[in-house]
């Protein structure tokens, strides 16, 4: 990649706190994936938020250090839900009382321009669909499909299912959809493994 960083990682189950997980420590070094203007580009491309041919057009259009400040702004914009999910995430939401809290986010998709289009379509009859879509005026239109993806989170998920990671060192976060929710682990290839491990080495130490 063109950041030099490892693919992102989206465990979550849920597009709203794969954001969250956009910053992490998958091994011993802490990763932030929007950093910079560049790897919020990146980022953005592996997450499927933004249309290939949308993000070519605005780098193709913007100047100099503008997707380093709509990166700054994506930071603040994790940071912030980050702490409104972490605390409420085992809960379910309080309707209105949480919805005073929920400002910034409204702010943000009130700016949002989308639109229907009729374009061909194989999925019915009529061989035609109406799909919507949204234009990408500026660097910062790219933080849209964020606020989206955060709304419907909000509005669809039950906090209840939202938890963190058991593994000590672990940020990631993600929705348990597992049948009886029981899910402990951002994932068995990174923390439950650590766990087994450690684990096993308590086991060894308890029988000498």
């Amino acid at each position: 990649m063109a950041s030099g960083l490892p693919p992102a990682i989206f465990i979550a189950d849920a597009p709203a706190l794969d954001f969250l997980n956009s910053i992490a420590t998958p091994t011993e070094t802490e990763i932030d994936w929007i950093e910079d203007g560049q790897g919020f580009l990146e980022w953005l491309e592996q997450a499927q938020l933004v249309p290939p041919d949308a993000l070519k057009a605005l780098r193709s259009q913007a100047m100099p250090g503008e997707f380093d400040g709509v990166a700054a702004q994506a930071r603040a914009l994790r940071k912030w839900f980050r702490k409104f999910v972490s605390d409420r995430k085992g809960r379910p939401l309080r309707g209105a009382d949480d919805l005073k809290e929920l400002g910034p986010l409204n702010r943000l998709i009130e700016r949002d321009e989308r639109f229907g289009r009729i374009v061909a379509s194989h999925d019915n009859g009529s061989g035609l669909e109406l799909r919507s879509t949204r234009r990408w005026k500026s660097p910062e239109s790219l933080l849209l499909p964020i606020g989206e993806v955060l709304s419907k989170f909000v509005c669809e998920e039950d906090f209840s299912d939202v938890k963190a990671c058991e593994g000590p060192a672990c940020t990631l976060m993600f929705a348990d959809h597992t049948r009886g929710r029981a899910r402990r682990w951002c994932s068995m290839a990174i923390c439950g493994n650590r766990a087994k491990q450690a684990a096993h080495r308590q086991r060894l130490k308890s029988d000498r």
